[in-house]
């Protein structure tokens, strides 16, 4: 560089450089651009630029700055994917044979890396050693069933199907399997559970050319579209096609970013913000629309439409249009309200079961914490995806915890979740790093309404019939105590049900029949939305008046459902007061958390034959016990 590059500053000395003048970021940037080309389907660009990144490496990375440790391994990591990317690139040029070398020594290093496992299997299979490949993949699954006491992931077990099934005269030969046109990323982590899922998504593809998948945020909506459309690429000879819609900005700019995804351009400038590239197209009188459409017509491809909740009425406008002029085209959209276009197919992505969710919190533990399984305290696992509501990012986010918490600790931490998840991935958007930004992100897309329907829901416990909500989520909403309110619909019931159905169409309120006959659907909020839902109700200062509504609700259903226990209805009261038992214990708690004896003594003694017929006599004597206690006492 020159003594030129190091000048006099404040308190010492500044290297003036550019950051293509340091190794370490010109690594970066050639490294970036190679995993790009990769995913662009250009693996000879890629393995060059990849090629000229690994080349700056000279032996550990900072290895003469202090308290280096975390950034060292930061680099270091960096690394190993620019590695495993160059490899990946090798395979695609079919140098299988040059790349095994290194892959093998990269394998032996790390031996629970499992892309780099697959990408081993697949050389040896595409140098025509089938055998050495099945012998490689037992010795993986019995590495990590002995280390994490868990099965190889989705990949590799594919992998070792193909392996299995492949006809003899394929077997050592070094053809690969067409690549299927697009720009779908590897992976870089395996894919749990969901089998069901990908092959009902499957068939929606062969019989509907709008499918949209539909759930909260942290769902996996996005990559369980990824791994569906992968799984029916061969289908599609003009390829799959990911447009990512999150980081627009406005509606105006879906059409400009699904042009970008799909190369439709003649020139892609990576990097360019919407507002230029809006200048860009109207400089050239070109209507995006248009241009996709000329692109799309006479093409058979699949498109991934991701993330359009924050833009739902462009990205259901581009849609409706696409699909009535490319008779060829199939669109995936994954959001969390439906699009609305005629022809839409529906697909709710459920929360993991819980086998599923236990499963996915070892796998990523133990890249968090080498060594660690589940076995050491199962129930401590099962307790933390059960109140994740086996939400994948949720169940991730907490097994990152693992690296200075056991599980025991973190599910005791769980009450303040939103403080506890705070560290995802850094290369992940900002609204996938934290729990709090995921529902932030469902939170700002609601209007006044919405928002007050769904902090008085937080009131709740074990969710309510439609009746309930209107009782509770009508009347004014505090936050505009002294004033008339923009949005008059909590004052009307009817108002109440029509904002309900708007938040079950966007995965915030789940809605499912009532296991008991005749009694029509529940709502519930998941205990994440719930706990946040909460938070804002405290926040704007409406606890008070939601929990008198829900009082006065339940002590209702109470005072009503007694007299039923006493005739012929007995049987469909008990279950009425069964199915809300947990609300009219919560009103029991507030009456007399707040004191209310009338309340309170109301709710026992329309209860008290309830609890005869359940032989609920210890849970009687105690709740008789404190509403006792709120009054005087008549023989003092």
């Amino acid at each position: 560089l020159g003594a030129d590059a190091v000048v006099s500053a404040d308190g010492g000395y500044r290297l003036d450089a550019s950051p293509d003048d340091i190794d370490l970021f010109r690594f970066d940037r050639l490294a970036s651009e190679g995993s790009r080309a990769l995913a662009d389907g250009d693996p000879a660009k890629a393995a060059a630029l990849l090629d000229d990144a690994l080349a700056l490496w000279r032996g550990e990375a900072l290895v003469d700055l202090p308290d280096r440790t975390a950034e060292s391994a930061r680099w270091q990591a960096r690394r190993l994917d620019a590695r495993r990317a160059g490899l990946t690139a090798a395979l695609a040029l079919g140098q299988a044979e040059q790349a095994l070398p290194e892959l093998t020594a990269l394998c032996d290093t790390h031996p629970l890396d499992e892309p780099l496992q697959a990408l081993r299997l697949r050389a040896l299979r595409d140098a025509g050693r089938p055998a050495e490949a099945l012998a490689a993949y037992e010795n993986v699954r019995r590495e990590i069933a002995d280390r994490l006491g868990a099965d190889p992931g989705a990949e590799l077990r594919a992998l070792h199907r193909e392996l299995l099934h492949a006809p003899p005269a394929e077997r050592p030969s070094a053809r690969r399997p067409p690549r299927v046109p697009g720009n779908l990323r590897a992976r870089l982590t395996s894919f749990v559970g969901r089998e069901a899922d990908i092959d009902a998504l499957r068939d929606d593809l062969a019989r509907a050319r709008l499918v949209t998948l539909l759930g909260p945020g942290g769902a996996g909506k996005t990559r369980l579209s990824q791994e569906a459309a992968e799984s029916v690429g061969t289908d599609f000879a003009d390829g799959v096609w990911l447009a990512e819609l999150a980081p627009v900005e406005g509606p105006d700019d879906v059409p400009e970013a699904v042009l970008t995804a799909l190369g439709a351009r003649e020139t892609v400038l990576r990097g360019v913000g919407a507002e230029e590239i809006r200048v860009m197209t109207e400089r050239h009188g070109e209507d995006p629309v248009v241009r996709l459409v000329e692109h799309c017509a006479g093409r058979r491809m699949l498109v991934i439409l991701d993330n359009c909740e924050h833009v739902v009425a462009a990205a259901a406008r581009l849609a409706d249009e696409l699909l009535a002029r490319c008779p060829g085209l199939t669109i995936l959209a994954t959001s969390r309200e439906p699009l609305g276009v005629p022809g839409e197919l529906l697909r709710p992505v459920e929360p993991l079961p819980e086998p599923v969710a236990v499963r996915l919190f070892a796998e990523r533990g133990a890249a968090a914490r080498p060594g660690f399984t589940v076995g050491d305290d199962p129930a401590a696992a099962a307790e933390i995806c059960r109140r994740l509501d086996g939400l994948p990012l949720a169940i991730e986010l907490a097994a990152a915890r693992l690296r200075m918490l056991t599980p025991r600790q973190i599910a005791d931490r769980l009450d303040d979740r939103f403080r506890l998840l705070t560290n995802g991935a850094r290369t992940v958007l900002p609204r996938q790093q934290t729990l709090r930004a995921v529902v932030d992100w469902s939170w700002d897309l609601l209007d006044a309404p919405e928002r007050a329907v769904l902090r008085r829901l937080s009131v709740f416990a074990g969710g309510c019939d439609l009746a309930a909500a209107e009782a509770v989520c009508a009347g004014r909403d505090s936050t505009y105590a002294g004033r008339d309110s923009p949005y008059d619909v909590q004052d009307s019931p009817h108002d109440v049900a029509d904002v309900l159905g708007s938040l079950v169409d966007k995965s915030l309120v789940v809605a499912a029949p009532s296991l008991a006959a005749g009694t029509g659907m529940r709502y519930r909020l998941l205990e994440t939305v719930a706990e946040y839902a909460g938070e804002r109700l405290d926040e704007a200062g409406d606890r008070p008046g939601a929990e008198r509504a829900h009082l006065v609700h339940y002590r209702e259903v109470a005072r009503t459902t007694d007299p039923e226990l006493r005739g012929s209805g007995q049987l469909a009261a008990v279950a009425r007061l069964e199915a809300e038992y947990e609300n009219l214990r919560t009103a029991l708690r507030h009456a007399v958390a707040a004191r209310d004896e009338q309340e309170a003594l109301c709710l026992v003694l329309s209860l008290c034959w309830f609890w005869e017929i359940r032989g609920l006599r210890l849970e009687a004597r105690n709740w008789a016990r404190d509403v006792m206690a709120l009054g005087p006492d008549p023989f003092a």
